[in-house]
């Protein structure tokens, strides 16, 4: 179970008010189109957490609701308790991080920390100002201006000056897009080690898969306005529950089958004449047909004939139509009999040989990695708006 359904549950059966960020039934509707569609969402206090999706899927809009930038066509919003949904921005307790950094130019690194304490007119601003800097490994740079600064320092200052007025909820807007890649990597690191230390709610929107899955304890994925499903990353990578998450996250194989029969612990699907199972609890299509999934990286690749260490799922007949070459793995493509290209990663340890083009191959899995999506769901949800972002 995830971190937010624990605390929705715990909440529930104590029946203490929610002391974290709550969304309820929240719309947000536009001239000519629904961006948000009532959307119910709980943010644990003091948790990191993601909301994570494709370009227009309704992430921003949200963030820009909380933050009291945009107000809901309806629904509520709380945090701590409190009904914040129609208060102007700066009465709530809310700082964001954009992407843009938005820093004073004409004021130092100091400055521009101690801005909202100064606006509130607080005199020790020294103190709380140092501590914000050593915070973020910036007190060398105290009384340098925002241009002499890297793109990543330039990010903590911006971090700085949004922790040190104490917010309830830190709310981070694709904070980390303006980067370079090596960069962006660090600084996921970083920002998971500041919001530890300082224990403040974070939500983080982003696109990025591997930004959203490095940092955030839950993750919620947005499509077309609503989550489509929300736990800890490993939860929803390993267990899908809808092809557009199976795609949106990383890549799968999805492959039509039929169901033959349900066990309490097992079902097993005819999987265009081959007999594969997929544990019960990751089976979640009701109907007869469905979507046998399977990362790309669960898949093992052999000769024909070979023994290979996952008893259960082999699927035979395959050749092999492509080969990527990474380093540390190597990529495969692989037409199956029924015509259908599999993708096969295999980390290059050295002890087995490469395959080739055209090389006979076999397939198997152990049942227990695979899943079984509902058959009415697009196999290409999510795909490629996951290959453009």
């Amino acid at each position: 179970m995830s971190q937010v359904a624990d605390t929705v549950e715990a909440t529930a059966e104590t029946g203490e008010e929610f002391d974290g960020l709550r969304l309820r039934g929240v719309t947000k509707d536009f001239a000519t189109f629904t961006a948000v569609d009532d959307l119910d969402l709980d943010v644990p206090r003091g948790s990191f957490f993601a909301l994570l999706g494709p370009s227009g899927c309704g992430k921003t809009t949200t963030l820009r609701m909380v933050a009291g930038l945009e107000t809901p066509t309806s629904g509520t919003i709380t945090l701590a308790g409190q009904d914040i949904t129609h208060d102007r921005p700066y009465r709530r307790p809310v700082n964001t991080v954009f992407q843009s950094y938005a820093l004073f130019p004409h004021l130092d690194v100091f400055e521009n920390v101690a801005f909202g304490l100064r606006r509130r007119r607080q005199r020790d601003v020294k103190g709380p100002v140092n501590e914000m800097l050593e915070l973020v490994e910036l007190t060398s740079q105290a009384r340098k201006k925002p241009a002499q600064l890297s793109g990543g320092q330039q990010q903590r200052v911006a971090l700085a000056r949004a922790l040190i007025n104490k917010p309830e909820v830190l709310l981070l807007d694709e904070p980390l897009g303006a980067l370079d890649l090596k960069l962006r990597r660090a600084m996921q690191l970083e920002l998971k080690r500041i919001q530890t230390e300082v224990g403040l709610t974070f939500v983080h929107v982003t696109h990025d898969q591997e930004e959203a899955m490095t940092m955030a304890d839950t993750v919620a994925v947005m499509n077309k306005g609503v989550i489509e499903q929300l736990g800890a990353p490993d939860q929803l990578y390993e267990n899908p529950e809808s092809t557009f998450v199976a795609n949106f996250l990383g890549q799968s194989n999805l492959i039509e089958g039929r169901v033959r029969s349900r066990a309490a612990d097992v079902v097993t699907v005819d999987m265009h004449g081959i007999d594969v199972s997929v544990p019960a609890a990751r089976a979640h299509a009701d109907g007869e047909l469905g979507w046998v999934g399977i990362r790309p990286e669960k898949v093992l690749i052999g000769d024909e004939g070979e023994a290979l260490d996952a008893p259960g799922n082999t699927i035979p007949g395959g050749v092999v139509t492509d080969v990527s070459f990474y380093g540390v793995s190597t990529q495969y493509l692989v037409r199956m009999p029924w015509g259908q290209e599999l993708q096969v990663f295999e980390q290059n340890t050295g002890r087995r040989r490469l395959f080739r083009h055209g090389d006979r191959v076999e397939l198997s899995w152990r049942p227990e990695y695979a899943f079984l999506l509902d058959h009415h769901q697009d196999a290409s949800a999510g795909a490629q708006q996951g290959a453009e972002e």
